[in-house]
This record gives C-alpha cells, sequence and structure tokens, in this order.
C-alpha cells in the first residue's frame, strides 16, 4: 500500500468538490430537505430495490451453481469454446470466462487467470483482453430485466443479450490490437489465431462434485445462494452511495415544492441529457431525457443502475428499446471503471489500464448501438 502525506493538496481539493456538490444541493433544495430526501431515498433503495436485487442473486446463485454441480455449464462451456477462436482469437478456454462471469461478476475472471491450468492456454498478449471479454453481473441483469411488467420485455432482453455479445467483439478486438502492438505479434501468428482449426486446447475433462444424490442437490442450491447472498450485499454500498446521489441529480421538485421525501432532486441530469439528446437518440433511441442516467450508473455500478429502472418504467420514461440498450450496456459496462484498474492492477498487466477502459467504452457504447438498431428493424421503438 503507497503512502502520503496525512495532509496534501487532494485534501483540499476533495473538500472544495463536496463543499461546491452539497452547497450547490443544499442551496437549491433547502439543507434540510436535502439531507431528509438523502436519507429516505438511500431507506427506500434499501428496502424496495437492494433486498429485491439480493433475492435475485440468491436464486440466479443458486441455479448456476447447480448446473454447475450436474455439469449444465460444462456442457455450455463446451458448446461457446468453439467459437472462441474464430469470432475472438482467443482459445477456447476463454469461454470459461464469459460463463463465469456472467453467473457472477467482471472480477470471477481474475480467479481463472491466477489458475495457471487456465493461463497456459493464452499467450501473453492474449491474457489482458480476457477482463474485456467479460458478461458481469449477466445472468442477475436478464432476470431482473425479465421480472418486469412491461409487455414483450422478453424481446428487449434477447436484443440486449445481442448488442452485448457484439460489443464484446469490439473490445477484445480493441484491446487484441494494441496488446498485439505491445509484444510485436506477427501478423502470420495473429491470423493463426482466428484458425478453427487451431482450437486444439483441451479443458479439464473432469469436474469435481460434491458427494451423492440429494446431498449434492442441497449443497449446490445452499452453497450457490450464500453466493448469492454475498454478492447482494456487496451491492448495496454502490446502489446506496452512486444510485441515491444519481436520483437526486435526476429527479426534479415535486408540485407543492420540496418536503424532504424520497426521490425529490434538482434535475441536472436530464437538462444535460436534454443537452445531448439528439445524439443519444442517434446512437440509443432515448425517448427521454432522464434514460441517460442508466449508463452514467453503469459505469461504477450495474446494481445500481437497475435501481433506476422502476422508477423510470412507472413515469413512462422507457420502452423496450430502452430496456434493450440498458441491458445490452449494462452487461457490458457492469461497474467496469470501479473494478478494471485493480483487475489489470492484479494480473499485473498495469501498462494496458488505459487501453482496457477505452476498449470496454468502446464496447458498451457498441453495445447500445447495436440494440437499438436491431431494435429499429424490429418495430419495438
Amino acid at each position: 500500500m503507497r503512502q502520503k502525506k496525512a495532509v496534501s493538496k487532494e485534501t483540499f481539493v476533495m473538500l472544495a468538490v463536496v463543499i461546491v456538490i452539497f452547497g450547490y444541493l443544499g442551496g437549491v433544495m433547502g439543507m434540510g430537505n436535502f439531507f431528509n430526501t438523502l436519507m429516505n431515498t438511500a431507506h427506500d433503495l434499501l428496502i424496495e430495490t437492494c433486498f429485491f436485487i439480493m433475492a435475485v442473486s440468491v436464486v440466479t446463485g443458486a441455479l448456476s451453481s447447480l448446473f454447475a454441480e450436474f455439469g449444465g455449464i460444462a456442457l455450455l462451456n463446451k458448446l461457446i469454446s468453439p467459437l472462441m477462436r474464430p469470432i475472438y482469437g482467443l482459445p477456447g478456454a476463454a469461454s470459461l470466462g464469459v460463463v463465469s462471469s456472467f453467473v457472477s461478476d467482471n472480477p470471477a475472471v481474475l480467479s481463472l487467470i491466477k489458475n495457471e491450468k487456465f493461463a497456459k492456454y493464452f499467450k501473453p498478449y492474449q491474457i489482458p483482453a480476457l477482463c474485456n471479454l467479460t458478461f458481469g453481473m449477466g445472468m442477475i441483469l436478464m432476470t431482473y430485466m425479465l421480472g418486469i411488467k412491461v409487455e414483450g420485455v422478453h424481446k428487449s432482453v434477447v436484443v440486449g443479450m445481442i448488442g452485448a455479445f457484439v460489443g464484446s467483439i469490439v473490445a477484445v478486438k480493441f484491446m487484441m490490437h494494441k496488446t498485439k502492438k505491445y509484444y510485436n505479434v506477427p501478423k502470420e501468428e495473429a491470423k493463426k489465431e482466428h484458425s478453427i482449426k487451431a482450437n486444439k486446447d483441451k479443458l479439464e475433462e473432469m469436474r469435481e462434485i460434491r458427494g451423492s444424490g440429494l446431498e449434492r442437490v442441497l449443497g449446490a442450491i445452499l452453497e450457490g445462494g450464500k453466493t448469492g447472498v454475498d454478492l447482494g450485499f456487496a451491492i448495496v454500498p454502490g446502489v446506496l452511495v452512486i444510485c441515491t446521489l444519481v436520483m437526486i441529480f435526476t429527479f426534479g421538485m415535486p408540485e407543492g415544492g420540496y418536503t424532504g421525501a424520497a426521490y425529490e432532486g434538482v434535475a441536472l441530469l436530464p437538462r444535460i441529457g436534454e443537452i445531448i439528446q439528439p445524439l443519444t437518440n442517434i446512437l440509443f433511441g432515448f425517448r427521454d431525457p432522464s434514460n441517460i442516467a442508466f449508463p452514467i450508473t453503469a459505469l461504477g455500478a450495474t446494481g445500481a443502475a437497475m435501481a433506476l429502472i422502476p422508477t423510470m418504467v412507472e413515469v413512462g420514461a422507457v420502452g423496450l428499446n430502452e430496456l434493450a440498450v440498458f441491458t445490452a450496456i449494462g452487461m457490458r459496462w457492469s461497474g467496469f471503471l470501479s473494478t478494471h484498474v485493480s483487475m489489470m492492477d492484479a494480473i499485473d498487466k498495469r501498462e494496458f489500464i488505459k487501453d482496457g477502459i477505452i476498449a470496454h467504452t468502446l464496447g458498451g457504447i457498441s453495445a447500445g448501438i447495436v440494440a437499438h438498431y436491431i431494435c429499429l428493424i424490429l418495430g419495438m421503438v
């Protein structure tokens, strides 16, 4: 851990930023109303959103663990593996990273990279790209979206997953372009990596099991559910801190003035959204300026971004197109700004932090664009 002087320049910068933000919000809403809204919004998000997402996480965690115990994930991995080389230029083993992040979150790929049996299938220039191949919180986001009471939402989820898939190709291709340059990989070698015939690597053919019969079923369900509880608790800080502030910047003053109730705010993000709406309308087809709040929040935490959706649905700010775009961007970004730096640091690839962030940003934007234009073609806008 690095050390700094107890009081330095950044101390005063941080204080200045906090004073400006709190001063602005308190000045518009009234300091008492602002703090009441802050606490009431956080409390409502905890009760109505965090616990719901935790329930989704427990159920999906239990199911994914059950699939893993009885070979479902191994089967899925075998089905995905042949696509890895021709599409991404990565060994078939990379599909494990896709599956593990889909049923969990982006950092799940780190445990694979640290495993020598897994890492041996990859060349040095391919390792950093694994951090851009992830589909963080994919299963949880997909399940959450399917639970939203909007007719035809299943179409949005499918379109969003297609968009996320295309976005992953963009992110990995960009990253591989940078890593090949860094490691001076000959073009001939790079072309071979995309050959389906090169897919000769053998993944582990055996899997560990817990016991026999009912013991395996109960063990898998309970262990997977416990993982879901851990993940549910892990998203609480992001939802309460990030989402509360985003909501205050998203929603405006109610009729009759500020009262300190939950979900009151200064409506700053919609004003910014109106400025860039011509662009977001072309790229994503957003119908309301407040829609920009989802991708902004997803940069830091997809769990927090998910918490914005019910209110947007309630006020009619989103439709099938927006839900598809949200699914695509949410699955691609999955709060990568809060994890990507530490992920690159954990695999000793700090030199690719900037390129990795750019690649993930482009992947998320591409995913949203693809999802929107598929919705246009299918008449879902």
